[in-house]
């Protein structure tokens, strides 16, 4: 075969992802796009070769569900797609209660129809299945089967016949040449081929073949058992390869569907089986396929056992044999989520990887659009790969946290689970002071944050009745009425905050004003000392992220983002440098205090000589002062709504400026205060925006409630359409809802966590004009408000203060009412305290 010489774009690997992408490339208008793998067509031997091929359709995340309803759609159009229907069953009380979670997923992504069904009403629709064994179901009418091969050669040669795309199966990398930071080559064992573009879409070979350009794609090959048993009696005659639902079997993570005269069976309950991209055979030494490991009988009798359990017509009759049996190999991730969009470490290189088939041509489409227009109609933001943080690329962390997750598969996850594996990676310097106050931690970007600390559970009797208590077992895991407690002492008085998860970096020479600008939607010419909080724009005037810049010098800007998106900001920062710029991570150079509360300009002016007092350090404001014998940088914000700073030290001086101010502030009453209230209580209070929660490219700056009153007359990101949206009447408003009654059925109060659909008081879905249906963006107390409050945008309509709406929570509705349309604050709306 001939290779073209140069190419737009070179697409490595023929799977569902990497087909996909390539047709999308060439619909969007790419030419000259050349598509290799080393193995052959239709099946090169990847994991889209041997899987099971059937799509759920609800997941707990809107960016999973998106994406694989798009995949369905494109599936169907293609004429690849059979509905069988599919039902997810429970064996305890505790599945029941997720299944009623997932109805309100269903509703929240507009999933329709969906029901819960009892033990009888399965057995209807899966009449082999033994009822007895379960208590309920979960319904979804709308999940079938897929041929993905078909698929892929469907999309491959479409685009084929544009003329826009070159094919070349049997073809092996074997390099990619990369010249000042950029992609610039691909050798192959049938040549070289020049690259603008390289995306990686190989599987469980994508870390081996990113390696060879110097990047690292974070993700291991791990096994799935699954074997097929037949010929199955009751499946004999069978026209089509589905004619019953299929059913998973959550509480044994377990799945059982037919194919054609047989049933197939899989398994995410075996022990975590974990392999190296190297460990993978070439496709002339593999058995079956390079993904088709021998299947370890061992790993599956307990699995059996399972199976006989829920159908024992089938697997219990004699008559029906082992068929087929394999160890699949298929990729999994430190988090569970996709690896997409540009390398951070070489620009031009992209990644599709870690992507199931019941999500494979959605992602196709979206990296196609990220590629072509600088970001996808859906936000990939949980998906970036340049979310990962150097630790959790390494082999260690990836199969740890891979290992953990495999048997959470079909697992009942609570909003705030914590992972187990490969804790204290990153330690504030002061971690030691919260260990000796009964910390309890939380992770965020490899840091060990506290939630809440248990030394305050004096604080719990001082405010008595102002604290709620939760009784029932969900929304109290992860949870403690400390964290409530810890807010009010500091609305009283002063708390102090562990800030060291925050991501920073510095932007310096004679191009960073014009870098920062760029990015930026607020106006960052100011003067040296001010501190600017904005948002940052995606091209079509989304919210793709919100921070501070503080600019300390002509030639200096310090950015400060949160440590979860913090690595995705930094690789858009550094995408904008002009020439003349440079920036500089000071992440692990620098940690953060917060020091918030009605005294903490009391407790600050104990430690130092330089003049706090408001007239001297206004709001906004950041500059260098002494405390004690540390030099530190004190900027003049809140993310609490409440009077203070945030103070800046090097690493190494940390726990002396921790230890400086407890001392100062024991006086007053300081509290040591945990993220539960930083991140949840107090942020809510003030109608505070979050990234991943309320601030997404889905939704602009109008209908987040954040515009500025002027734009500046600089250019920068988005703001073309952002001047749009302006002008245009908002199809959504971000609104801030209290709960009215908290009873359920059984008299129990019930506090919702968030992602929960909002509907009208007579239970309909509210859906704006753009078709994005309302549900709860953020749930919190509200301590100094006494409310338990929520956060969801919500139809012009519906946005109004004092309308009465319903929230749908484990199978109930309560009702709410809609505090605040737009961004007034529910507490100090008027801002006194911030600013005293």
């Amino acid at each position: 075969m001939t290779l073209p010489a140069h190419a737009r774009c070179v697409v490595i690997g023929c799977g569902i992802v990497g087909n996909s992408l390539a047709y999308h490339l060439t619909r969007l208008g790419w030419r000259d796009v050349v598509l290799l793998d080393k193995g052959p067509l239709p099946n090169p031997g990847g994991s889209t070769g041997h899987a099971s091929n059937f799509i759920y359709l609800v997941d707990h995340s809107k960016e999973m569900t998106a994406l694989t309803m798009d995949s369905v759609n494109q599936y169907k159009e293609l004429g690849v797609f059979i509905q069988s229907g599919g039902i997810e069953v429970a064996r305890t009380k505790e599945r029941m209660q997720e299944l009623s979670r997932r109805m309100a997923s269903a509703v929240s992504w507009g999933i329709e129809p969906t029901a819960l069904l009892s033990p009888a009403e399965v057995k209807k629709l899966v009449p082999y299945i033994d009822e007895t064994v379960i208590l309920g179901g979960f319904y979804t009418p709308g999940v079938g089967v897929v041929d993905s091969l078909r698929a892929g050669t469907l999309m491959r040669e479409q685009a084929q016949a544009a003329g826009a795309l070159q094919v070349a199966p049997k073809t092996e990398v074997l390099g990619i040449e990369v010249e000042s930071g950029r992609v610039r080559r691909v050798r192959t064992t049938e040549g070289e081929i020049e690259a603008e573009t390289v995306v990686i879409t190989c599987g469980v070979w994508s870390p081996r073949v990113a390696h060879m350009a110097g990047a690292r794609i974070p993700l291991t090959p791990a096994v799935h058992q699954m074997i097929d048993i037949g010929p199955v009696p009751r499946f004999r005659g069978a026209k089509s390869d589905i004619e019953h639902p299929i059913v998973r079997d959550m509480d044994t993570n377990m799945y059982e569907r037919q194919a054609g005269g047989d049933l197939e069976i899989g398994s995410y309950a075996h022990r975590p089986i974990l392999y190296d991209p190297e460990d993978l055979p070439p496709v002339e030494q593999a058995a079956l396929s390079p993904t088709e490991f021998p299947f370890t009988q061992g790993d599956f009798e307990e699995q059996m056992q399972h199976a006989l359990e829920l159908m024992p017509e089938i697997v219990g009759d004699e008559s029906v044999g082992v068929k087929y049996a394999i160890n699949g190999i298929l990729s999994l991730t430190p988090d569970g989520m996709p690896v997409l969009g540009e390398s951070p470490d070489v620009k031009g290189l992209w990644a599709a990887a870690a992507v199931w088939v019941k999500e494979g041509p959605g992602t196709g489409r979206s990296v196609a659009e990220w590629m072509i227009h600088g970001e996808s109609e859906i936000d990939l933001h949980s998906s970036d790969i340049a979310r990962f943080h150097e630790h959790q690329k390494t082999r260690t962390h990836v199969r740890a946290r891979a290992a953990e997750g495999f048997n959470k598969t079909y697992g009942i996850v609570h909003p705030s689970e914590q992972w187990a594996s490969n804790r204290n990676i990153r330690l504030a310097p002061f971690h030691v002071r919260e260990r000796e106050l009964g910390a309890v931690f939380f992770e965020a970007a490899g840091w060990e944050r506290p939630q809440w600390y248990e030394s305050n559970a004096p604080l719990l009797e001082e405010f008595g009745d102002r604290i709620n208590r939760r009784t029932a077992e969900w929304e109290s895991r992860w949870w403690s009425p400390i964290i409530n407690a810890e807010h009010l002492a500091m609305r009283d008085r002063a708390g102090l905050f562990d800030l060291s998860a925050f991501t920073i970096f510095d932007i310096v020479g004679p191009g960073a004003l014009a870098s920062v600008q760029c990015s930026a939607l607020r106006q960052t010419d100011v003067p040296a000392g001010r501190v600017v909080y904005t948002p940052v724009l995606s091209q079509s005037g989304g919210v793709k992220s919100d921070l501070t810049i503080m600019r300390l010098g002509d030639e200096h800007f310090r950015v400060v983002t949160g440590g979860a998106a913090g690595m995705s900001d930094k690789k858009w920062f550094r995408d904008q440098l002009v020439r003349g710029a440079e920036l500089v991570d000071m992440t692990s150079s620098m940690t953060t205090i917060g020091l918030w509360g009605p005294r903490a300009r009391d407790i600050l002016a104990s430690t130092t000589s330089d003049d706090v007092s408001n007239e001297a350090f206004k709001f906004g404001t950041c500059r260098t002062i002494e405390i004690g014998t540390l030099r530190v940088l004190a900027s003049r914000i809140s993310y609490v709504g409440d009077l203070g700073w945030e103070i800046y030290v090097p690493i190494e001086q940390g726990l002396k400026l921790w230890d400086t101010l407890w001392e100062a502030g024991r006086p007053h009453g300081l509290a040591a205060c945990g993220i539960g209230v930083y991140g949840t209580t107090g942020r809510l209070e003030k109608c505070y925006r979050a990234h991943g929660n309320e601030l997404e490219t889905e939704y602009n700056v109008i209908e987040a409630g954040m515009a500025a009153p002027r734009v500046k007359e600089e250019d920068f990101v988005g703001k073309a359409a952002h001047l749009r949206h302006r002008e245009e009447e908002p199809a959504a408003i971000l609104c801030t809802l209290t709960v009215d009654d908290h009873r359920s059925r059984d008299g129990e109060k019930r506090f919702m966590l968030g992602r929960e659909p909002i509907l009208t008081r007579d239970g309909q879905r509210i859906v704006d004009r753009r078709g994005r249906g309302s549900y709860v963006t953020s749930a919190g107390a509200g301590p100094s408000v006494g409310k338990h409050i929520l956060m969801a945008y919500l139809t012009p309509e519906e946005a109004v203060p004092g309308n009465q709406l319903l929230v749908e929570y484990m199978g109930e509705r309560y009702p709410v009412s809609v505090a605040v349309a737009g961004a007034t604050p529910l507490f100090d709306p008027e801002n006194t305290r911030i600013r005293a």
